[in-house]
């Protein structure tokens, strides 16, 4: 279970400041976004959202919390003042499934000074690294052309995250996971075959097919590639399939897990075909990403199901999502970090995002604009001031959604299988520009013309001031 110990060390640090000086209560606003998409593509998909709301309610220190503070040198007063610590702010973030793009706030948090900023790395941890694989998910998913796409990757998952990596996965469009941990945890579908060593523990592989069939029957998935798959592990196959068939059960389907995967697969096609046997899927493995499935399906190879682990759990080549949680107001004045350039400065104020749709239901363009503000006509580009983008006939809708209200849920929350559902909806919204993996389109972010008034006004007060 997650604990106020769920965060770094200067969250800790600077609340001691802020309880001593007598400023934890001052009524702050912070963004977090990020500044690039990940794995050079043109989309994000948003996840986190409930684990997050999930982790705040158990984000408290108790004796062993506050023992361990102790030891570590904090001040005896300020750890009672942390025993009676509870989130009381407030969180708007958009649906979990929703498209989200750079620059643009995709949670806004309010409360006091120190409770909003000693859950920083608590939610940078958790969107983070949900919206990178729900992404590479996603992107997965597009690739199989509606293919079914298996997560596969606890045991090559980066430890205990395996749980959030399935969770991801399937808002990014997974249908189940051989994680049977993050299944009864969620309430997932799962999925699994066989191992290698299975096969091998038999004397031949044929005795291996008929054992795992007698048990499993018509859930019964044989694994090819043991030893020859095609000379070995197909007419093995083919002998218990037909087995079965005389039992009136039928062979689910067989997995090759090495190889050349387009080439075997058609083998295999054919030779079921062949006996009758049409429906007997084709599942594959084997370091599988975007990329390749892409490429057996140009290759017209005849898979029914893709069982994608390493690349989708560990969100390789990538790593993370680059988000970061920014002060944007302090005690009502709108704040922003300044920079060498516009790339890392940030926005200021209290902020909101409207979403731009056209006639025909298309996603064309994102406007960050003060709260106060109605949806603009006209936009900026955040790092080109000269560049202006018109507004005019696109229908404007609400991106953040009010889900934590002075520390209680208040709801939207999407359970998994609708948080799918919304993703699979709004990417079918997304024009087919924007989801190619070469040289996408970008996507249309800017601020309004008073957003961006206000940020040179900033600018303009800390060049004088410095």
């Amino acid at each position: 279970m997650i604990t106020g110990l769920y965060t770094d060390r200067y969250e800790l640090a600077m609340a001691e400041v802020y309880w001593r000086e007598g400023r934890a209560d001052v009524p702050v606003v912070f963004d977090y976004f990020f500044r690039t998409l990940p794995y050079k593509g043109g989309f994000a998909i948003f996840a986190g959202a409930q684990t997050l709301v999930e982790a705040l309610e158990s984000f408290r220190f108790g004796n062993d919390e506050l023992g361990f503070l102790r030891r570590e040198g904090f001040d005896p007063d300020f750890l009672e003042f942390l025993r009676k610590f509870r989130f009381r702010g407030s969180i708007w973030m958009p649906l979990e499934g929703e498209i989200i793009f750079p620059v643009e706030p995709i949670a806004r948090v309010e409360g006091g000074l120190l409770e909003v900023q000693i859950i920083e790395s608590l939610l940078l941890n958790i969107l983070n690294f949900q919206t990178l694989i729900a992404t590479k998910a996603a992107r997965c998913c597009l690739a199989a052309r509606g293919r079914t796409v298996a997560e596969f990757g606890l045991r090559r998952a980066q430890g205990l995250a395996s749980r959030w990596a399935t969770r991801a996965a399937m808002i990014g469009g997974c249908v189940s996971t051989s994680n049977l941990d993050a299944a009864a945890w969620y309430g997932l579908r799962t999925a699994g075959t066989m191992a290698h060593s299975f096969v091998q523990s038999y004397e031949s592989e044929l005795e291996a097919f008929r054992s795992f069939a007698a048990v499993h029957g018509p859930e019964t998935v044989l694994l090819l590639d043991t030893y020859d798959t095609l000379r070995s592990g197909l007419p093995n196959a083919l002998i218990v399939a037909r087995e079965l068939a005389v039992r009136g059960i039928r062979l689910a389907g067989v997995r090759i897990d090495s190889g050349d995967l387009a080439y075997q697969s058609r083998a295999v096609r054919n030779a079921f075909d062949a006996a009758s046997f049409p429906d007997i899927k084709i599942i594959v493995s084997n370091q599988l990403d975007e990329y390749i499935i892409r490429s057996l399906l140009e290759q017209g190879a005849p898979i029914d199901v893709f069982g994608v682990g390493t690349a989708l759990v560990t969100g390789h080549p990538d790593g993370a999502v680059d988000g970061v949680y920014k002060l944007a107001v302090c005690n009502g004045k709108p704040k922003m970090k300044r920079a060498d350039g516009l790339a890392k400065q940030t926005l200021p104020g209290r902020k909101v995002v409207s979403r731009y749709i056209d006639q025909e239901g298309w996603i064309r363009a994102d406007a960050i604009h003060l709260y106060d503000e109605s949806p603009p006509t006209l936009m900026v580009d955040p790092y080109d001031p000269t560049r202006k983008i018109k507004l005019g006939g696109l229908r404007p809708e609400p991106l953040l959604r009010l889900v934590v209200k002075e520390g209680e849920v208040v709801g939207p929350l999407l359970d998994i299988k609708a948080a799918a559902a919304y993703a699979k909806e709004r990417l079918q919204c997304l024009p087919p520009e924007h989801k190619r993996f070469e040289n996408p389109h970008i996507y249309d972010v800017g601020i309004s013309p008073g957003l961006a008034a206000l940020r040179d006004k900033l600018i303009t007060e800390m060049m004088n001031g410095a």
